[in-house]
């Protein structure tokens, strides 16, 4: 029955401060990349923007899989208010940041704060929810990011326009003080208390491995030569340590990261299809507003509204998806979503060297049509397939990989862009070149995304309810 959905139900304030705090996110997506260039001429070192956007993903995705599993022990409330705080701390710290990497440090602290948010919100909904009813809930969801894609670009060109691009983030702060309100007002939970024991040892080896990682993808060829002393030091390192954290996962008594995620087929396809969704998306969001402003001299506002036709196309296909895969089943759902995935992508890709905003905006609806078919169900068949004391370790995964594909996507993006970008100031041919290169190599990410879905079981929709009723419950 899904007659109980709705802001007027007895969930509905629930409902509302989750849309609130799904808010503070989608705007943060859609708001910075309109921004970048009007930053890089106030701040300079334009060759150092894609860590804007890396720090944060990074920060974000070594965050995930801890709270997540914190939030299986103590609860999902206290988690979610910490990455709120912490998002609105980055927040004040990044408007008043004096120089690029000061601005890079404080978006860190950013993506601490997004790394527990965003997948709680995720999971609170699919604990409050059941299967059915969650196919109406996307459509409330999904509805905070069709008002953020035009929301967020416009405030992004509008401050940009005003020379004013600080409150690109302090406007973080009332939408954040209102998300941790509702949230402390209307969410209770109860949860079972006993000992647990904190996996520190392989938080560590996760961090530090992926971020030598993702240091040698983003610095290689620009700060050192691929084949350098550093290059081949961060890569052999960041490799052995994270051999070290599989090892020391199998040998936890409660791991950070479960193996046990990777070896269920279910849920290692849709962990797959998250990591090339989030490559897709950074590649599109980070380029996007920079190839259309240096090729066409059009507006932040007006390039940024051109993005924003992604994040307008997602809402509405998220929100109708629930009856696709109720019918259909979540596989065929996210076939289908990822054949506009790459529909959009190759047109996006072969007419980049004819910059059109016109182009750019309808291949990327058609983008963000396929990618609200291809998200959303993914995340509720992993969802659904666990009980309660699971599915902040799954949910959390899966915004893991999303946000590892999104890390290392920007940093590979930004080494081709960069490799043919040459030095500052860049010329439009070179802007031109660069960008199209990027995003031949979306439409790569969008066909390794494609074999992943590929490979995703067919599990029946109805024996996926299993997993909505838990051993722990919020208390409603």
């Amino acid at each position: 029955m899904t007659t109980n959905v709705g802001l007027r139900s007895e969930r509905g304030p629930i409902l509302l401060a989750l849309m609130v705090t799904t808010g503070l996110i989608a705007i943060d997506a859609t708001i910075l990349a309109t921004a970048v260039p009007t930053i890089t001429k106030d701040l300079g070192d334009f060759a150092l923007f894609p860590w804007l956007f890396s720090i944060y993903l990074l920060a974000q995705a070594v965050s995930v899989p801890i709270y997540s599993k914190l939030s299986d022990v103590i609860g999902r409330k206290p988690i979610i208010l910490i990455g709120i705080g912490l998002f609105l701390l980055g927040s004040v710290l990044c408007g008043l940041a004096m120089s690029m990497p000061a601005l890079i440090a404080f978006r860190a602290i950013q993506g601490l704060g997004a790394g527990a948010v965003q997948p709680m919100g995720i999971t609170i909904a699919g604990d409050i929810y059941t299967l059915a009813e969650r196919a109406k809930t996307q459509g409330y969801l999904a509805s905070v990011w069709g008002i953020s894609s035009v929301v967020g670009p416009s405030l992004g060109g509008l401050f940009s326009a005003l020379d004013a691009w600080r409150w690109i983030f302090f406007v973080n702060v009332p939408l954040g003080a209102l998300a941790a309100f509702l949230i402390i007002r209307n969410f209770h939970e109860v949860v079972e208390k006993r000992q647990h024991k904190v996996d520190y040892l392989g938080a560590v080896l996760l961090t530090v491995s992926l971020s030598l990682l993702i240091l040698a993808l983003l610095e290689g060829g620009q700060a050192w030569a691929w084949n350098s002393w550093q290059s081949v030091s961060a890569f052999a390192l960041g490799g052995v340590l994270l051999v070290l954290f599989t090892l020391a996962e199998r040998r936890a008594a409660e791991p950070i990261l479960p193996l046990w995620v990777f070896s269920r087929r279910l849920l290692l396809t849709t962990s797959l299809i998250g990591l090339g969704v989030g490559a897709v998306l950074i590649g599109l969001t980070s380029y996007v507003p920079t190839y259309l402003e240096g090729s066409l001299q059009v507006s932040p506002l007006l390039a940024g509204l051109a993005l924003a036709a992604l994040t307008l196309g997602w809402p509405l296909a998220a929100g109708f998806s629930g009856r696709l895969y109720l019918r259909w089943g979540f596989k065929t759902t996210i076939l289908i979503g990822m054949f506009f995935v790459l529909l959009g992508a190759v047109s996006i890709a072969s007419f980049a060297s004819q910059p059109s905003v016109v182009i750019v905006a309808i291949s990327c609806f058609v983008i963000g049509v396929g990618m609200g078919l291809v998200a959303t169900p993914s995340v509720i068949a992993a969802q659904s397939s666990v009980p309660w004391n699971e599915r902040g370790v799954v949910t959390g995964t899966g915004q893991f990989a999303r946000s590892i594909g999104s890390a290392v996507g920007v940093a590979i993006f930004g080494a081709i862009a960069n490799s043919i970008f040459g030095a500052e100031p860049v010329a439009v041919s070179r802007l031109v070149e660069g960008s199209g290169a990027v995003f031949v190599a979306v439409v790569v990410a969008g066909v390794v995304t494609l074999v992943a879905a590929l490979g995703m079981p067919r599990t029946p929709v109805g024996s996926a309810e299993s997993g909505v009723v838990g051993d722990l419950a919020p208390k409603i």
